[in-house]
């Protein structure tokens, strides 16, 4: 029941912290996700180095994964936002963009999480 709660709470704070990126990224005018993307990029960085850190130096105890990369990350990046703009943009025959978001989507979120863990194993 604790790791139930512990993943509750961080997805319950990481989902609050992509809202509100979202309400301050996303940009009605152009149609651009930048909020979701944002988040899906930064999550990825961020449970690359969680990760990271709990394969180096098995510090991180499995109560403060849950939380940290269960949770949070799991609250804080959306694959679900992202699969709906995607929707939108190819119903609004916006092929290119549609081309662009998700290349970058998975080339950069990819690479956040290597980028991470590389970050801990040098530090």
């Amino acid at each position: 029941m604790k790791q139930l709660l512990l993943v509750f709470l961080g997805g319950g704070l990481g989902s609050s912290l992509r809202y509100w990126i979202g309400t301050h990224l996303n940009n009605s005018q152009d149609g651009i996700p930048y909020g979701t993307f944002t988040a899906n990029i930064l999550g990825s960085l961020i449970i690359g180095i969680i990760l990271g850190l709990a394969l180096k130096n098995n510090t991180l105890s499995q109560n403060t994964i849950l939380f940290l990369a269960t949770g949070f990350c799991g609250g804080f990046t959306t694959f679900s936002a992202f699969a709906y703009e995607n929707h939108i943009f190819l119903k609004a025959g916006d092929f290119m963009t549609f081309a662009i978001y998700t290349c970058a989507s998975f080339i950069l979120g990819f690479a956040a999480v290597f980028f991470g863990m590389w970050i801990v194993k040098v530090i």
